[in-house]
């Protein structure tokens, strides 16, 4: 009996398996190793010949097909199946979509996110993949970026508390966690920082901008335990991300000790080729991606060749390959794939995916996203079930009288569930581009039928799309205004779709498309009581007619359970609790709008038009108040080692029960060099009943009072500090003490 070679010898250490294994492995088997392909192409050809380590955007029977063709090899070294499970299992049929990013964070709650993130992992591993390329840590400035509502928003401490969350959610116990897949923590890093707007540009970001605000979410995500990094497309300081060695390698690997993997963005090596026009040829790009620090090449076939092309030109030496190996190798045998290489379970797709476990997780992560950004009382309307509603004192001009006898719900987006589930998710263009199959229409609530579902006995509830998001055609407009005439209350929902935003998808305004506008104002003449919902990727430039009405809800791309959430807050069976992660402008020209620009500038508005936003980063409504008193400093001097600690009492003064989030800010008096007016440090999401105060502390650790120095250090330095503490970023929000830093 011939015995198993080491490698395969589970009982080996790590270290040893991948040294007998990289032994036996010739130029070639090393270089496909490298590479990462898509799985919709010739899958003979890619792991047959080139014997690819990867495979993306393949699951179930498709994805066991090609685990055993690998296994199937000379070497049998598994596959590492990948796909972009970015708020859900995108590409599974009746898999759980979930509010997206921007959504999910204005319920700043770590907990619940960490959930949305293992309900994900478990439906992934059912079909088969281990891996996701997720959660986003970019972080948002221009708005006219067509990918803003795959972020957190746009704060470096919220997005990385965001992100950890759901790193420890995807990740699990462990690497050998069989309901767990591994995190991708991208796009690292400054991806976000557009030129106009426009995607994949250069970013002109300096390394001191990068390591202030840029590189600090990466870094804690590293921290926890995250094993997968994806480069950006972008180029900074003229050098394209996949070619920037001081940020894979100095920084990510040396500095902060990331001993996981880097995976380029799709087909970034031959980009350096084609489009940012840095290397003249593959062998060339496969040189300086190696060189760069990147481990996997995504979607670049013509890697196979040019990298071992590389090797006989002398340009790369076969052992800077086999060093990037032995971290691919190591990787797979950690995650135990040469013991179960992960083949998909007809038992589990049956039991979860889509389960109704996970759908009540999906309705209650859709409430918590929910931002109440207006209310002159005419919210909650009365639903006949008992639901706590508004009390006659809070109820203002704009309510709707007496009981409700027809709701007319107008727009575009008030029945459609690809704009709901926003982007990536079937039907949504990455997969089959927009024409292959879409989720079953059963698995998602649209806010009509949302509001259908709860309307009161005897409640008529009228639907008229009124207008295109996407056509300028106002023929439809005349009906829907006649439906909104015989209304007691409107509900428009209005918003974005799916052919505005994503990848190579911004857009040069943040206007309503199409005639949205014009509805708006049509229904906004008839004088019936109106609540706008809007269905959006990204903080939009809202019309007169829209910021003129009785009520605004907020819910982003709410997910498959969206319109059940939405409905819910508009009849008062639940309370909203969402804050904005990110700034609205009045106009598109007050860009940038994010809260914790530096200090310097001359004036405090523009000539013609005010620099605040239309609403603030951290604000938010509930059908109750909170009130904010008694702020104090415990340590009215730290040093540097120690620890800041305040309190402050909340006290929900109105009439009903409700959850706050409680924001404390930071300012530094005086720096070496120009910083931030303030910045969040924590926050913490309390639930009060009617009437109940509570005094809540808060410890910040002095080491968090830190900025970057002209010299790109790090460093905490002494003086006066402010602290804030409120329910918004906004001034009037917030109540401010002084401390010192010894």
């Amino acid at each position: 009996m011939i015995d198993a070679p080491l490698y395969k010898d589970a009982k080996q250490p790590v270290g040893k398996r991948v040294e007998d294994l990289l032994s036996r492995m010739t130029l070639d088997e090393k270089v496909g190793q490298l590479m990462q392909l898509d799985a919709q192409g010739d899958l003979e050809d890619a792991i047959g010949r080139m014997k690819v380590g990867s495979l993306l955007h393949c699951n179930g029977k498709d994805a066991d097909a090609a685990i055993r063709r690998a296994l199937g090899t000379r070497l049998g070294i598994p596959v590492l199946m990948a796909d972009d499970g970015i708020h859900g299992h995108s590409f599974w049929a009746g898999a759980t979509i979930f509010p997206t990013q921007l959504g999910m964070a204005c319920s700043w709650d770590t907990g619940l996110l960490e959930q949305v993130a293992r309900v994900t992992a478990a439906e992934m591993r059912a079909t088969g993949l281990k891996w996701t390329f997720s959660p986003v840590l970019c972080l948002t400035r221009d708005l006219r970026w067509g990918r803003v509502g795959e972020t957190f928003g746009e704060d470096p401490y919220l997005i990385g508390e965001l992100a950890c969350a759901m790193v420890k959610g995807y990740q699990g116990k462990g690497l050998d966690d069989p309901d767990a897949v591994l995190a991708t923590a991208k796009h690292y890093a400054g991806y976000s920082e557009t030129l106009g707007g426009r995607d994949a540009s250069e970013a002109n970001i300096s390394r001191r901008y990068l390591r202030s605000y840029f590189l600090p979410p990466f870094e804690k995500a590293a921290q926890s335990g995250c094993m997968a990094f994806m480069t950006g497309y972008q180029s900074m300081d003229g050098i394209p991300a996949t070619a920037n060695r001081w940020l894979l390698t100095e920084v990510l690997k040396e500095e902060w000790g990331f001993e996981g993997i880097v995976v380029t963005d799709w087909n970034n090596v031959a980009n350096l080729v084609l489009d940012q026009k840095v290397c003249k040829d593959m062998a060339e790009a496969a040189t300086v991606a190696i060189r760069s620090g990147n481990d996997l090449m995504m979607a670049t076939p013509e890697f196979y060749e040019g990298a071992q092309e590389a090797v006989r030109r002398g340009l790369l030496a076969e052992a800077e390959i086999d060093a990037v190996v032995r971290r691919v190798l190591s990787l797979k045998l950690s995650l135990g794939l040469f013991e179960d290489p992960g083949y998909s379970s007809e038992r589990r797709i049956k039991e979860i995916i889509g389960c109704a476990a996970h759908r009540e997780l999906n309705l209650e992560v859709a409430r918590a996203s929910l931002v109440l950004l207006k209310n002159d009382g005419l919210l909650p309307l009365a639903d006949g079930a008992g639901s706590p509603a508004a009390s006659d004192a809070a109820r203002g001009a704009g309510a709707a009288p007496g009981p409700l006898r027809r709701i007319a719900v107008i727009g575009p987006n008030a029945d459609d569930p690809i704009a709901q589930l926003g982007d990536w998710s079937l039907g949504s263009g990455q997969m089959s581009g927009g024409n292959g199959p879409q989720h079953p229409r059963s698995s998602i609530v649209t806010i009509v039928e949302g509001i259908r579902e709860l309307a009161p006995p005897g409640c008529e509830v009228v639907h008229a799309a009124g207008c295109s998001v996407l056509s300028e055609d106002e023929s439809g407009i005349p009906a829907a205004v006649e439906l909104a005439r015989g209304a007691d209350v409107v509900v428009l929902v209005v918003g974005d779709r799916i052919e505005l935003i994503g990848e190579t998808k911004s857009t040069a305004t943040l206007e309503l498309m199409g005639g949205q506008r014009a509805l708006a104002d049509a229904i906004a003449r008839t004088g019936v009581p109106t609540v706008v919902v809007l269905v959006n990727s990204k903080p939009l430039v809202m019309p007169r007619s829209v910021l003129g009405t009785s009520a605004i809800v907020e819910a982003f791309n709410p997910g498959m359970m969206g319109g059940r959430a939405v409905a819910e807050a508009l009849f008062g069976r639940i309370n909203p609790s969402g804050k904005l992660t990110i700034s609205f402008p009045y106009h598109v020209g007050q860009q940038p709008v994010f809260y914790n620009q530096a200090r310097g500038q001359h004036g405090s508005r523009y000539a013609d038009l005010t620099q605040e936003p239309a609403f603030a980063f951290g604000f938010g409504l509930s059908y109750t108040r909170f009130a904010y008193a008694d702020l104090e400093v415990l340590t009215p001097s730290v040093g540097r080692d120690g620890v800041a600690s305040f309190e402050v009492t909340i006290t929900n003064t109105g009439e009903r029960e409700g959850v706050e989030i409680a924001q404390l800010y930071i300012e530094d008096r005086v720096t070496s060099s120009t910083w931030a007016l303030k910045e969040l440090k924590a926050f913490r999401r309390l639930r009060l009943a009617a009437g109940e105060a509570r005094t809540v502390r808060f410890d910040v650790p002095a080491s968090a009072l830190s900025l970057i120095d002209a010299e790109g250090r790090r460093v905490v330095e002494p003086g006066e500090f402010r602290v804030h503490i409120g329910a918004s970023s906004r001034p009037q929000d917030l109540l401010s003490a002084g401390f010192d830093v010894a």
